[in-house]
């Protein structure tokens, strides 16, 4: 199958079959591309949408993300996870705004270079935005090749990805690159899916070599499987005489960075210093949490302590008092936000 004929089965598929009413396929440009790329990345359009449209309202341009808090922006991205997303996002904002007076450079490298752009990311912005040839290479479009061209092994690995580049390279077509672009993303997510592709109806079925094996389900290959690392630690809900809990910022990097938390005590040296620091009058845990990262398995222990007096500071942290009946707009991890609820309802 020629490179043109490839590409022209794909766009006249979209053309009949394609998404073409999603949010931010309306006033196509740079930066409400960029919010929809960096927000699709390893999320489901589903779950995109809603998040989308709270942040295209509240954050309707570069210089409005820019002049934002970062609470206030992961307070817009909470739910959504992977937060360096969002503080990435944060970031390039201000660059944008400091660099090229608000708007997006023209060059792919210079796009590339902005904090949480990949080249992938970059080619989406660019071609779908502004018509600029660059190919794409995401999660749907990587199945895509490699079905189509019964490509063995894991897209992560350096060469398998160096093959795909080669070949996204050869089928981007010069004219239409943006609907390509957005077709391929299409054909990935709605036809040719990861447990039950829907070959019958696949614009490739003909020249797809994983469909001629009889089994493209199988390709790509999967991640070579590691056992997840256990990590255990004990979230302290810290409620005073004003129904208020202690939350804390969390250092900008590692997990949830720059949100906002329950302390926590990680072993028991740690819990004797809280309960040094508080004038503790009841203690109540409950059931613990689960929560799942891509590189290790966290295990929460929740316990509220109610009633407290100040004995002293922990210093070197930065913390506040949440008020449970009028929240202020800050970013929050999942586990945490799923408990301010439980504790909200349990003092109504």
């Amino acid at each position: 199958m020629t490179p043109e004929a490839f590409s022209q089965a794909v766009l006249s598929w979209f053309d009949q079959h394609g998404r073409h009413q999603l949010p931010w396929q309306f006033n196509k440009t740079p930066y409400r591309v960029w919010i929809s790329e960096i927000m699709l990345q390893q999320t489901q359009v589903a779950t995109v949408i809603p998040f989308y449209q709270r942040f295209i309202q509240r954050f309707a341009d570069v210089q409005q993300l820019a002049a934002a808090s970062e609470d206030e922006v992961l307070h817009y991205w909470t739910g959504l996870g992977y937060y360096s997303r969002a503080r990435n996002l944060h970031k390039a904002a201000k660059i944008l705004l400091q660099n090229y007076g608000g708007e997006f450079p023209a060059t792919l490298q210079e796009v590339q270079s902005l904090p949480g752009i990949g080249r992938s990311t970059a080619g989406a912005i660019l071609s779908i935005s502004r018509g600029v040839w660059a190919p794409i290479l995401d999660g749907n479009v990587k199945r895509v090749l490699c079905r189509f061209h019964a490509l063995a092994g894991w897209p992560g690995d350096k060469k398998v990805e160096q093959q795909l580049w080669h070949y996204a390279e050869r089928y981007t077509p010069q004219q239409r690159v943006g609907d390509y672009s957005q077709a391929m993303m299409d054909l990935g997510a709605t036809l040719c899916t990861r447990s039950k592709p829907s070959c019958l109806l696949c614009p490739l079925q003909t020249h797809c070599q994983g469909l001629a094996e009889g089994q493209p389900s199988q390709y790509p290959h999967p991640k070579p499987r590691k056992t997840l690392p256990q990590r255990h630690t004990k979230m302290l809900m810290l409620l005073n005489e004003r129904g208020e809990v202690l939350l804390e910022k969390r250092p900008p990097s590692g997990i949830w960075g720059g949100l906002w938390s329950f302390p926590e005590a990680p072993d028991q040296s740690s819990l004797e210093q809280w309960l040094q620091a508080w004038q503790v009058e009841q203690q109540q845990c409950w059931p613990r949490l689960s929560h799942t990262f891509s590189h290790f398995q966290l295990h929460i222990e929740p316990w509220l302590w109610r009633g407290l007096s100040v004995r002293q500071s922990m210093e070197g942290r930065q913390q506040l008092w949440y008020n449970l009946q009028a929240p202020p707009q800050l970013g929050l991890a999942a586990p945490v936000k799923a408990l301010l609820a439980r504790l909200e309802e349990e003092l109504a």
